[in-house]
């Protein structure tokens, strides 16, 4: 790989804000509607961090698809591209996005919406690392992780556990079967339970994520 700086793209993954759909773990806690609302609030989180982070153009990638009112009114407030998820699993729909950005010879920084405690510099130091690495990942205290970024098409999205807490295990697994230089920041947490929930409101970021 050269030493230069890749032209860097990057993808948030988001569900649609559909109560009793997104962040069921949370229903008992907050209500269908509420953990809607939280949902929401983190997509737009992210999506505020993956613009301040600049490092390049920033897509929307929804699901089940475009149409849902949040994802146009996401789209008209941070200035992002919309574009639908693909493929039967998330590995599928993961390969699928960083494959669309490799045909337009960019490498790709994917996140998730889970993730309030990841910031802008996270980011930039994802594309920085792209320079000299094939991939960056961020592992998650349960055993995922929550940002992805690729130089250059691995193999590392098929036959994953997904939603397991072996994901991170695997994937770092499959990244030295096939020989890939690549990197680790630090490990963050996501919100996915209640005691995950009670973590954010002690949170400095909390406020931004109560909108």
């Amino acid at each position: 790989m050269t030493s230069n700086a890749p032209r860097v793209e990057v993808a948030v993954f988001a569900k649609a804000p559909v109560a009793g759909q997104v962040k069921t773990r949370l229903v008992p806690l907050l209500g269908p509607e509420g953990a809607a609302r939280l949902h929401a609030a983190l997509v737009r989180r992210a999506l505020a961090t993956a613009v301040q982070a600049g490092i390049g153009p920033v897509e929307l990638w929804c699901a089940p698809d475009e149409s849902d009112p949040f994802f146009a009114r996401c789209a008209g407030e941070f200035g992002v591209a919309l574009r639908k998820q693909e493929g039967a699993d998330l590995g599928a729909r993961m390969a699928h996005a960083f494959d669309a950005a490799f045909a337009r010879e960019r490498s790709l920084v994917l996140i998730g919406s889970d993730c309030p405690a990841l910031q802008a510099t996270d980011l930039q130091e994802a594309a920085r690392a792209l320079s000299s690495h094939d991939a960056v990942l961020a592992p998650a205290e349960d055993g995922g992780y929550v940002l992805v970024a690729l130089a250059r098409r691995l193999p590392i999205f098929e036959d994953i556990s997904w939603g397991g807490s072996t994901v991170m295990a695997q994937t770092r697994a499959r990244l030295e079967a096939c020989g890939a230089s690549w990197r680790a920041l630090p490990t963050l947490w996501d919100v996915d339970r209640p005691e995950d929930y009670a973590r954010l409101q002690g949170a400095e970021l909390a406020p931004d994520v109560r909108a």
